[in-house]
């Protein structure tokens, strides 16, 4: 019998089909193209196939693939881009559009010439080439002016690749302007030509226009063919959004393109592309939606939209509001690619949330709490039931314990968590209380509300000793007891106060503070940002401050440490500390010179990561029959821990209680372990 579904759903504007030119898409929601550095070597092999094959399976009308895909051998930033310069991408692409197609999805591929972008340095060492000899500081080439002898060869190169995307089955290309050589062009911030090719806002277009052109003719007519589009560059000097309509009405009146992917901003620093391109953790949620709709009121076709729209209540309003026809949801897809399923089955209060983390951007597109994503070859996103359903105890009620209570019910397993706190979620929630990063708490939320509906039994206040394990009788047990902040180390680390207690509160903030980071992770620089207004220096042993983050977060904390007067020092160790009446002397060490310095402060807080908590692991380790030993060769093949023949319980710690690690390591140790017990 045919289901139909409810008109609630039916009336779903993000459910509703689309016509693109000869294209019909089943509905709203598009995963936009980006850099996943799942590609061998320039082709899309079986591992970056797959994840965009799972993205088709989750029920998305659109995967946008390339991220800059190569059109000219001098368009490489190094690794990580599609190469479309020669056939020997055809059949690969084939492959994946079949892959994709067989769940009913559309597939598209970013076409580009990187411009000024490009490197000079690697790759086939060529010279970059841009529209004038402007250097960009991100990635810092410096171009050689393009003649015409260059300008013909870059667009037969775009009609060319168009051309390899159309015989390999897919549906349709778009091309970027931003900061890529279409931009380059467009822009009177990078093109200072005064031939037919710079000026006028009609002569810096003339490239671009000329290149869709080239791209019409080399595909025809039945192949869709968008533009990612800039439509404000938000500088003084650069594209104003008058000039962007302006050049948009020229591109439309050719009758070249059929869509224009509204982007906003530039893209020539990190801090740019983490405040306009990709918005990063401190910007609001979908954050250009006003230039996008004021651009929309000027175009005649269709739009997308793609920036920080990471849940389906925003994605709704974009496309209920008329904002975009179709909206981009690609970090968010990253998360659950599973999204437009669980919409049109009514389960959309399941969907695991994009919680912008960014460290997709840091870490191959991996989610920082979905660790199948990228390992689809190897880690499915479906967890296997079992044949043999037993007892299991899980001790830790932060994000790896939740982890692992979450996928051994989904196994079929009898599941109890003891949490010593009174409420679920670790180090998260310590991490959730600083400033801009509330939206952390989505990674245990979500977890909290699987355990219920799988009905794992959870004991919170209570701590955990080994005859309370005894007690349950459990088959499997799995330590996740976490850690706490390491001041062991320091000589003098008993004057001193941890993150956590600044950004938990549980300690009075002084007036005139030391931070130290020994991490380059977020809960530093976090503090030293709740400590604002105080006389705070941030001492690091690092080149700069956060460099273990991803760009986004690295560079929006950087900036946030100069807007509160906050003086960093880097490359200094901290060496001891010591007290003289109320005051605290930190010593430190210059890692280039070796010389010591003395600073003076009220307070000494140390950032060093974590010790594990592993008395329950060892006192419970010789009552196991498996000496509380992870198989690391069997664990890593994704294949089942050894068999054990005797009664008893099998012991496994993961996470922080294990060793001090990131929030993904622990989520991974937890979801590859225990979707195998």
């Amino acid at each position: 019998m045919q289901m139909t579904a409810p008109p609630s759903l039916t009336a779903d504007p993000l459910l509703q089909p689309f016509r693109l030119r000869g294209l019909t898409l089943r509905n709203r929601v598009v995963s936009t193209s980006h850099a996943s550095m799942l590609d061998d070597g320039g082709i899309p092999l079986d591992r970056y196939q797959a994840y965009h094959e799972e993205k088709a399976k989750g029920g998305l009308a659109l995967t946008m693939i390339g991220g800059s895909a190569m059109v000219s051998r001098d368009a490489s930033w190094g690794a990580g881009q599609l190469n479309l310069t020669g056939d020997t991408v055809i059949p690969h692409l084939t492959r994946l559009a079949e892959r994709v197609h067989g769940h009913g999805a559309a597939v598209m591929c970013q076409i580009s010439h990187l411009g000024r972008r490009a490197t000079a340095l690697g790759s086939g060492w060529l010279p970059a080439i841009a529209p004038s000899r402007i250097r960009e500081t991100r990635t810092r080439s410096f171009p050689r002016e393009m003649d015409r002898a260059d300008i013909d060869r870059v667009i037969a190169d775009f009609a060319a690749a168009a051309l390899r995307c159309k015989e390999a089955g897919l549906d349709g290309v778009e091309t970027i302007t931003g900061g890529h050589l279409m931009g380059q062009f467009l822009s009177p911030r990078t093109n200072h030509r005064t031939d037919g090719f710079g000026g006028s806002a009609r002569n810096r277009a003339r490239f671009v226009l000329m290149a869709h052109e080239a791209i019409r003719r080399a595909v025809g007519d039945d192949f869709v063919v968008g533009i990612r589009y800039v439509v404000d560059e938000a500088g003084e000097d650069g594209l104003h959004p008058d000039d962007c309509i302006e050049i948009a009405k020229l591109l439309e009146a050719e009758g070249h393109i059929d869509l224009f992917n509204c982007i906003y901003g530039r893209m020539d620093s990190d801090l740019l592309l983490t405040e306009h391109n990709m918005p990063g953790m401190f910007q609001k949620s979908a954050p250009f939606l006003p230039e996008v709709l004021a651009f929309r009121a000027e175009i005649g076709l269709p739009i997308m939209h793609a920036a920080g729209i990471r849940d389906v209540a925003t994605a709704r309003h974009v496309v209920r509001e008329g904002v975009a026809d179709l909206v981009g949801m690609t970090r968010a897809h990253i998360a659950d690619p599973q999204i437009v399923n669980r919409i049109a089955a009514g389960e959309e209060e399941r969907i695991r949330p994009c919680v912008g983390a960014s460290y997709c951007l840091y870490r191959k597109a991996h989610c920082i709490h979905n660790p199948a994503t990228t390992r689809e070859t190897t880690l499915t996103h479906d967890i296997p039931r079992t044949d043999t359903p037993q007892h299991a105890v899980v001790v830790g009620g932060g994000p790896a314990g939740m982890e692992a209570a979450r996928v051994l019910a989904e196994r079929g397993h009898r599941v109890t968590l003891m949490e010593a706190g009174p409420r679920l979620g670790g180090q998260v929630l310590v991490a959730a209380s600083a400033p801009g990063r509330q939206d952390l708490l989505g990674v245990t939320e979500w977890r909290a509300a699987e355990l219920e509906r799988l009905g794992v039994k959870i004991l919170l206040d209570t701590y955990a000793e080994a005859q309370d394990i005894f007690a349950e009788r459990p088959q499997i047990v799995i330590t996740a007891t976490g850690g706490i902040p390491d001041l062991d180390w320091l000589d003098g680390g008993e004057h001193c106060t941890s993150v956590w207690d600044i950004l938990t509160g549980s300690v009075p903030m002084q007036d005139d503070v030391l931070i130290y980071d020994g991490t380059g992770r977020q809960a530093a620089p976090s503090a030293a940002l709740k400590l604002a207004g105080r006389k705070v220096v941030f001492v690091t042993p690092d080149a700069v401050p956060a460099v273990e983050m991803p760009y986004q977060d690295a560079t929006s904390f950087r900036k946030r440490l100069y807007q509160n007067g906050i003086g960093t020092l880097t490359d200094h160790t901290l060496v001891r500390v010591t007290r003289g009446g109320s005051r605290l002397t930190a010593i430190l060490r210059n890692e280039m010179t070796g010389e010591e310095r003395r600073i003076d402060a009220a307070q000494v807080v140390v950032e060093h990561g974590t010790l594990p908590m592993e008395e329950l692991f060892l006192d419970l380790r010789t009552a196991s029959v498996n000496d509380g030993i992870t198989d690391i060769d069997r664990l890593l093949a994704n294949a089942p821990q050894p068999p054990v023949r005797s009664n008893g319980f099998v012991l496994y710690r993961i996470g922080d209680a294990s060793a001090s690690r990131d929030l993904h390591a622990s989520i991974l140790d937890a979801y590859r372990l225990c979707r195998q017990l």
